[in-house]
């Protein structure tokens, strides 16, 4: 077996940023095994999604969905990728590091009783039973080679280390898979989700991220001159955890180790120092710009452009700038 699955939730009305990166890894796992990839599209969207889909580079696109895939559940997500794999044969079964891979492909590999990776950075060889990736610990601060021997293993990939796949000259082979019933856990049921809503760009596809830290102050003072220079940009604001901590934005816009990993065109780091945890999330954006006072703060170490200046000043003035020019 060289070949590899990718696995796509199909819940969206198009394919993510992530998305697109697990198709790259894919790419890159059969090439380093000397085989080809295929994706599987699970979810309500699959069908929709799969002409898209077609133009990654795949071998097949394979599309599932049921009405116990409509919401997603561990249970389900997972039953339903054992059912498909069952007489099949490919060397990797992967997906893009998510809340939701982080929750089911666990249990896929304890159902499958096989090894498993979680949000590796990088492949480094990969054979019929043995594949070698990279991946980061202590908040980034090392890199672990893991190997793992087996003829099947999983594997989940940080979508900021991997760039989507060419354009495909010819589409893939497009293939309905009918989804098995009884997915669903017998004794856990969807009952709804609360999700925050925003004008906003998501902060994992935003090309541009204004992110805030304590240096702000609050709400009452540099956070709203902060959003209006996202606004300006047409940027997605996101926060420190001394921010989300402090209760002046919500979790949902955390950036950092124990919040979302993001890989912007252009990052602006407004009144952070820059810590360890937070530099986990951000350190890959392809452009850093940082507004700080303290000239010795961490983000400097990191940054592209730097800026030793009070926020409070250098922001509404940055903003005036951009909104003469037009964004």
């Amino acid at each position: 077996m060289t070949d590899t699955l990718v696995v796509i939730q199909a819940a969206a009305a198009e394919l993510s940023k992530s998305d697109l990166s697990a198709a790259g890894f894919g790419s890159q796992a059969a090439s380093a095994a000397g085989g080809v990839f295929d994706i599987l599209l699970l979810g309500p969207m699959a069908s929709s999604l799969s002409s898209t889909a077609a133009g990654l580079g795949a071998r097949t696109v394979f599309t599932m969905s049921s009405g116990e895939l409509e919401a997603y559940t561990a249970e389900a997500y997972a039953s339903a990728v054992e059912a498909f794999l069952e007489g099949r044969s490919w060397r990797l079964v992967a997906a893009a590091t998510s809340s939701s891979t982080k929750e089911y492909f666990p249990r896929l590999a304890a159902l499958l009783d096989v090894p498993m990776a979680s949000d590796v950075l990088k492949i480094e060889s990969s054979d019929s039973q043995r594949v070698v990736f990279t991946r980061a610990v202590f908040v980034g601060n090392l890199l672990a080679t893991v190997e793992l021997e087996a003829p099947r293993a999983l594997v989940t990939c940080r979508a900021s280390e991997f760039e989507p796949p060419a354009a495909a000259a010819e589409p893939s082979t497009i293939q309905e898979v009918e989804a098995p019933s009884g997915l669903a856990h017998p004794g856990k049921s969807f009952v709804g989700i609360e999700a925050a809503s925003s004008d906003r760009p998501d902060l994992k596809e935003a090309d541009i991220i204004v992110s805030v830290g304590r240096g702000t102050r609050g709400p009452g003072e540099g956070i709203p001159l902060c959003e209006k220079l996202a606004d300006t940009l047409g940027a997605a604001l996101g926060a420190t955890r001394a921010v989300v901590d402090a209760g002046w934005m919500a979790n949902e816009f955390q950036i950092g180790q124990t919040g979302k990993i993001v890989a912007p065109e252009v990052y602006i780091a407004i009144g952070l120092s820059g810590s360890i945890q937070h530099l986990a999330g951000m350190r890959n954006s392809k452009t850093i710009v940082a507004i700080n006072t303290d000239p010795e703060a961490p983000i400097f170490d990191v940054a592209d452009f730097g800026l030793v200046a009070d926020l409070f000043d250098a922001v509404p003035e940055l903003t005036a700038v951009l909104e003469k020019r037009g964004g």
